[in-house]
């Protein structure tokens, strides 16, 4: 779209600010106006157009309308009643829906279109899409125009919106291991990711802290390494619950099994899984990284990761790769007599290679794509083109921006984080310097930046369970969720601060407890009492 068909109705939004409901995050192209059309709840419907590739008995779109329904009416049952209509002849009784390819049962992909058409004009209400995937951001940016007037009339302005993301992997990362989060916390994240029009979540399941995930080939793992087996696991059927719960908004399930490192609480359910450390020429009873000379650390892995393979149905895993400390592999002698039969010298980056190689060719052989921290090539691993490098390093071993341009440049795709660790707070509005943040700020050609699919806000979990999550998550997200969604040139942060203000105040309408961005206060506010 042209910049010239983005700026004047951003201004005229930013003039409307009270009246219209502000876009988070803000439309490609938007044509709006101060003509508006009367809704109301008891008559106003979804419906498919009779020429829709997907019809009633569409689980994605039949779930979306109802919940469409209800977060626009049923959460507003404070609403008085309805005026006469003689003072409204101007009406909008339904929303039409025509989605031009089907796809009702099938999961969200990495290429998986988004693009939708939203039309509100004297003539037409009326939402086209590609995909459902499409309908769905569509449907989220519809409810968001929907406006009150002091009266409590259901008021939407007329507008024409062409919308499209400009990265396909809009992600949110979530820590389930330091603390464990129930299953109703990561579902009502799921429904705040939709609202923002994330569409990855990356499940980090399990790291050193505890090993929720509960195998069924290797049922010890949970057993011996989760908090509790009773109350702190993923069972297959929570798993399940939780792919097809984001299925239904749109969104991804990325998950990661962290190794070499991040291990410690693997070791209790595998004996013999972990290297044992050694204090001068004796064990000293402690373990560190994954043991990466023996056959029998494969043949896990390779038992393990056909499991996984088969319960996340996305084609891609993340097998992290991140963090590896050398301190035990130095320290164990059967290690450094492998490292010289090897010819590692006392290189242990080339072991961490060795070991990461074996993974990756054991998963690749399930047909499996995959996702890996930076360290991964940093460290030289000999990987397949296709692989996702994440960048979560700011600083070290050189600043993100020119990781970024360094992946690339190798032919890699990539993904950014390294600014966007949301678990990081600080007093004050921190959102504008997540807000302000380029992905493609790097040297590099046009197919370089081509090679950025996206990125991903982080929330680990050390100083964050359920009782906090929400609110150190909302709306500072939403800086990432526009950046990864609206047009570059979307970057007026006075704009952007009344937006996301009001944003907020929507969010805690629908029952987000997302904290304030500054002084002041939501007409929503009362509800939550």
């Amino acid at each position: 779209m042209a910049a010239s068909g983005l700026w004047l109705p951003l201004l005229l939004a930013a003039a409307l600010a009270g009246r219209a409901a502000a876009l988070w995050p803000w439309p490609q192209y938007i044509q709006t106006s101060e003509a508006h059309y009367a809704i109301f709840p008891h008559d106003f419907q979804f419906r498919y157009h009779s020429s829709s590739a997907a019809q009633p008995g569409c689980s994605v779109l039949d779930e979306a309308f109802q919940r469409y329904r209800d977060l626009l009416f049923s959460s507003r049952a404070w609403y008085p009643p309805e005026p006469t209509r003689k003072l409204h002849a101007l009406e909008k009784n339904s929303l039409v829906v025509l989605v031009v390819t089907p796809g009702c049962n099938q999961l969200p992909s990495l290429e998986s279109l988004e693009n939708y058409t939203l039309t509100i004009n004297d003539d037409h209400c009326f939402l086209l899409s590609e995909t459902v995937w499409g309908a769905l951001r569509g449907l989220e940016t519809f409810s968001q125009l929907v406006w009150r007037s002091p009266e409590g009339m259901f008021l939407i302005n007329k507008t024409e919106i062409e919308d499209f993301p400009r990265f396909s992997h809009r992600g949110l990362l979530l820590d389930t291991s330091r603390h464990y989060l129930p299953l109703t916390t990561i579902m009502d994240t799921l429904d705040a990711m939709a609202y923002n029009k994330f569409n990855v979540f990356h499940w980090h399941l399990v790291d050193d802290s505890s090993f929720p995930y509960d195998s069924y080939t290797f049922p010890e793992l949970t057993r011996k390494g989760s908090y509790n087996p009773a109350t702190h696991i993923y069972t297959a059927q929570d798993v399940k619950m939780v792919i097809e719960y984001a299925r239904l908004r749109g969104i991804r399930v990325l998950a990661e099994f962290d190794t070499p490192g991040h291990t410690l609480s693997w070791g209790p359910g595998v004996p013999g899984l972990l290297t044992p450390c050694y204090s001068g020429s004796h064990p000293s009873g402690t373990f560190g990284p994954v043991n990466p000379i023996l056959n029998s650390t494969y043949e896990f892995m390779s038992s393990f990761f056909l499991e996984v393979s088969s319960v996340f149905p996305d084609f891609y895993l993340h097998l992290g790769g991140d963090e590896v400390d050398f301190t035990c592999w130095k320290s164990n002698p059967d290690i450094q007599n492998f490292m010289k039969e090897k010819g590692f010298g006392s290189d242990f980056k080339q072991l961490e290679s060795y070991y990461i190689q074996t993974l990756l060719n054991i998963v690749s052989a399930y047909d499996k794509g995959y996702v890996v921290w930076q360290e991964v090539f940093d460290n030289k691993v000999k990987v397949r083109p296709d692989t996702i490098i994440q960048v979560w390093r700011e600083e070290m071993p050189v600043h993100y921006v020119k990781e970024m341009e360094l992946i690339t440049k190798a032919g890699f795709r990539a993904l950014l984080s390294a600014p966007w660790y949301l678990n990081h707070i600080t007093y004050g509005p921190d959102w504008s310097e997540i807000y302000m943040v380029e992905p493609l700020e790097f040297k590099g050609s046009p197919q370089q930046k081509a090679l950025v699919i996206g990125g991903e806000a982080c929330m680990w979990g050390e100083y964050v369970d359920s009782t906090n999550l929400a609110p150190r998550l909302w709306p500072r997200a939403g800086a990432v969720a526009e950046r990864l969604w609206s047009n570059k040139l979307v970057t007026n942060l006075d704009s952007a601060f009344k937006r996301l203000t009001q944003f907020r105040c929507e969010l805690l309408r629908r029952g987000v407890q997302a904290q304030p961005l500054n002084v002041g206060y939501c007409e929503q506010e009362f509800e939550q009492t």
